[in-house]
C-alpha cells in the first residue's frame, strides 16, 4: 500500500499512467462498483471539490443577524455529489451550523439559505429564481451562463480545475455580503 501512495505521488508521466491504468483494471477486475471506474473517478473528485468550494462559499458570507443557527444548504435538481455534499452535515459555519437539504419542490425553496441548482434544471433557472427576490439566500450553480440567469456564484470545470464568478449586484440585492478575500479569487465579478 506504501509504494501505491508512493507512486501516485510521484511527477505525472507515461509509466506512471500505464501502472495506473493497470491498478485500474486490475481492481475492475475484482468488481468494484461502477462509481469508482477511472470514467467515473473524474467525475467523483470535480463534485468533491466543488462540495468543498461550497463550503468557502458559506464560510465567506455575511449573514443576516436574523439569521439563525443552521443554514440548509438545499440540492435542488438532479444530485451529482452523492455522499460528497452529505460530508458538510452539521458542519461549524462561524456559530451556525449547515444542514443539507434534497428538495424536490419549488415552493421549499424558500426555506433555504443556501440553494445549489443542479445542471439538470439549468433551462428553468431565470423562472426559480423569480420566486425568491431580494430574500438573503446564497444562489449556487455549475452551469453555462447560470450568472446571466440570476445564480450569485456559478463554477465551471475548465482545464480541470474548478474556477468560479460571481454576481455581486445579485448578492448585494439579496441582503448578503460576500468577503472580499472570495471576491479576488473569483475569475469574474459581475456589478
Amino acid at each position: 500500500m506504501r509504494f501505491l501512495h508512493r507512486l501516485l505521488r510521484l511527477p505525472d508521466n507515461p509509466l506512471k499512467r500505464s501502472i495506473r491504468a493497470c491498478l485500474f483494471a486490475v481492481l475492475l477486475g475484482y468488481g468494484l462498483p461502477a462509481a469508482h471506474s477511472p470514467v467515473n473517478a473524474g467525475n467523483v473528485l470535480e463534485y468533491q471539490v466543488k462540495a468543498a468550494f461550497i463550503y468557502n462559499f458559506i464560510a465567506f458570507t455575511q449573514w443576516p443577524v436574523t439569521t439563525g443557527p443552521t443554514i440548509n444548504l438545499c440540492v435542488y435538481g438532479e444530485d451529482f455529489f452523492g455522499s460528497e455534499i452529505d460530508k458538510l452535515q452539521s458542519k461549524p459555519v462561524d456559530k451556525r451550523h449547515i444542514k443539507v437539504v434534497r428538495i424536490t419542490a419549488p415552493e421549499k425553496l424558500a426555506d433555504c439559505q443556501v440553494i445549489f441548482f443542479s445542471k439538470s434544471v439549468s433551462g428553468s433557472l431565470s423562472s426559480l429564481l423569480m420566486n425568491l427576490p431580494g430574500q438573503p439566500i446564497l444562489t449556487l450553480a455549475d452551469s453555462p451562463n447560470a450568472i446571466s440567469h440570476g445564480i450569485m456564484i456559478n463554477m465551471n470545470l475548465v482545464n480541470e480545475k474548478i474556477i468560479f464568478e460571481i454576481n455581486l449586484g445579485i448578492v448585494r440585492q439579496s441582503g448578503l455580503d460576500i468577503s472580499s478575500k472570495l471576491l479576488q479569487l473569483a475569475t469574474k465579478v459581475h456589478q
